[in-house]
């Protein structure tokens, strides 16, 4: 447990950024999810606009220190890529 005053405190901060960053992290998911739905019903047109709405959710994430910056860009190229390939 922590002893100083600033120790102390700085367990009250990290509690406080982790519940912030999990929330975060659970919506940009929510929205991962939404896409990944429209692409297995098979709707193109729908898992477009599911992926328009995601890819700034995904960045922010990124922008936020959630994720690192390449790896929502990854995230957001595959998605596109699967997108594309449903043809």
């Amino acid at each position: 447990m922590a002893n100083t005053r600033s120790a102390k405190k700085m367990v009250r901060k990290i509690a406080r950024r982790t519940e912030i960053n999990t929330a975060r992290r659970s919506r940009m998911r929510r929205f991962i999810r939404k896409v990944e739905e429209a692409i297995a019903s098979g709707d193109k047109s729908a898992a477009q606009t599911a992926l328009q709405v995601a890819q700034p959710e995904i960045m922010r994430a990124a922008g936020k220190g959630v994720l690192h910056k390449n790896t929502s860009s990854r995230k957001i190229s595959r998605l596109s890529a699967r997108i594309k390939a449903m043809g």
